[in-house]
């Protein structure tokens, strides 16, 4: 091939490749967040697939979460792709292994019907044990108001939302992106009352 031609490819190519970058830093950012924050933020992929009965407690739990934290954030893994967060339905009591889990790792939360057949709300259930996965142990017994109090807030509580100091925490965790987490504690914790 002449060297003109191969110039021609180069530069092209070149073009192409500088449009991408462009296209994918002007993306609009949500608003109150800066453009730094997002591209800190880790973000963790959870796998539902195996949690029948449980996908719209799953998506308010996530909501919650992602509209809470900024430095992490879940997104519903693409068939076919590993999750960080794999999530199932059982017959027991919920649990899940706790975190903070990396990029690239896995923990896995199972979503108890035990829990609900005693009368617990199945979105303060996967929040819950969402912030296990996030890195949040039980603050047991503790009020409706703490997330992290599970089971010992009692079965009228239906509160799916982080207090300040579980944002905290989880913000802490997560601070400055991959580099900083610790590794999965790897204790998988139960929340039967």
């Amino acid at each position: 091939m002449p060297l003109g031609t191969w110039l021609k490819a180069g530069t092209s190519a070149a073009a192409l490749v500088l449009a991408m970058a462009g296209a994918a830093t002007a993306a609009p950012t949500p608003a109150g967040e800066s453009s730094a924050a997002q591209a800190a933020a880790v973000t963790l992929r959870y796998d539902d697939s195996r949690a029948a009965g449980w996908e719209a407690a799953i998506a308010a739990g996530v909501a919650s979460w992602n509209a809470n934290v900024s430095n992490v954030h879940l997104v519903e893994a693409a068939p076919g792709t590993v999750a960080e967060i794999v999530i199932v339905a059982t017959t027991g009591w919920p649990q899940a292994t706790l975190g903070p889990v990396r990029p690239g790792r896995q923990v896995r939360v199972e979503l108890g019907s035990q829990a609900v057949d005693q009368g617990y709300n199945k979105t303060r259930i996967a929040a819950h044990e969402l912030g296990h996965s996030l890195g949040l142990p039980d603050t047991k017994p503790g009020p409706c108001s703490q997330l992290m109090s599970g089971s010992s807030a009692g079965t009228a509580c239906t509160n799916a939302t982080p207090n300040a100091t579980e944002r905290s925490r989880v913000q802490s965790a997560y601070a400055s992106g991959i580099a900083a987490l610790a590794a999965t504690d790897g204790r998988v914790l139960t929340d039967a009352p």
